[in-house]
């Protein structure tokens, strides 16, 4: 019998990325058009297509002003979880900012879709050894599970020696809250991030494929995340520096074909219904 593995959005727009902070001010987002509906409901359409279900990690921002497409995604059976409210790195922020916007996204997913709230994930994975104090605050505000902490060393995230799939931790303030890790390879020593994402896109397909094989290999279930606006090749172009326009834009034309092969070649459903299966999460 096939593995079950966790298949994952977060809903943002192009303009929320965290590499273009730099050319975008947070108070300009409203200035920018709107692109994460469509293209939300072009993954919906294509997940209904495949009859997979996916969890949802819904930005608060987005939430506020697309009501409608949130409880669209609940009414069509995938799992609505929070992607935090206004996708600033979480090691950049204090815990007073963290905790107010953290529980007024999630109040704010929870008075739309009228159900509770089990999942979290931070803007870009940005939960590391520096902020490992927001883990209390998500036990705190009741989530069941995270999955922010990406396995891996990267300029922007990641705590390299975590572990590398779905476990229960402990939290500093000596909480329990169940990590599904941002899943990764094994290259001899090295661990390669092939969770998705950019990853999806810069690798050729075949090295995705293989590297998700070898989880399902060890008998765990890998976790798969993208971005609407990843299959969105016509979104506005945003002067940036050379390296995020290349992580940005790259192979945009190619990753809705990918993705339909990744549906056909692994078994997918909700981040909470393949945690329930491990016996982490009721």
């Amino acid at each position: 019998m096939a593995i079950q593995n966790a298949l994952t959005v977060d809903v943002e727009d192009y303009f929320h990325v965290s590499a273009f902070a730099k050319s975008i001010n947070q108070n300009d987002w409203d200035k920018h058009p709107l692109r994460v509906e469509n293209n939300t409901r072009r993954l919906l359409d294509l997940f209904d297509e495949y009859e997979v279900k996916a969890t949802f990690f819904v930005l608060g921002w987005v939430a506020e002003r697309t009501r409608d497409l949130v409880k669209e995604i609940a009414d069509r059976g995938h799992e609505v979880a929070c992607h935090g409210y206004s996708h600033q790195l979480v090691y950049n922020q204090s815990p007073e900012v963290f905790r107010e916007e953290t529980f007024r996204s999630k109040n704010l997913l929870e008075d739309i879709i009228q159900s509770p709230v089990l999942g979290y994930r931070a803007a870009s994975y940005s939960i590391t050894n520096e902020s490992l104090w927001a883990l209390d605050i998500l036990a705190e505000a009741g989530f069941e599970y995270d999955s922010s902490i990406f396995p891996v060393r990267h300029d922007r995230y990641g705590i390299p020696d975590s572990p590398e799939f779905p476990y229960r931790l402990e939290t500093p303030g000596g909480h329990s809250l169940v990590e599904f890790p941002l899943s990764i390879a094994k290259l001899l020593k090295y661990r390669l991030p092939v969770a998705g994402g950019g990853y999806f896109r810069l690798y050729p397909y075949a090295v995705t494929r293989a590297g998700l094989s070898q989880v399902n290999r060890r008998e765990q279930p890998f976790i798969f995340y993208l971005h609407p606006w990843e299959i969105d090749p016509e979104q506005p172009k945003i002067s940036t520096s050379w390296f995020s326009r290349f992580r940005h834009y790259n192979n945009l034309d190619k990753c809705e074909s990918r993705l339909r092969r990744l549906l056909s070649d692994f078994e997918f459903g909700t981040a909470s219904n393949v945690l329930n299966t491990l016996g982490l999460v009721d």
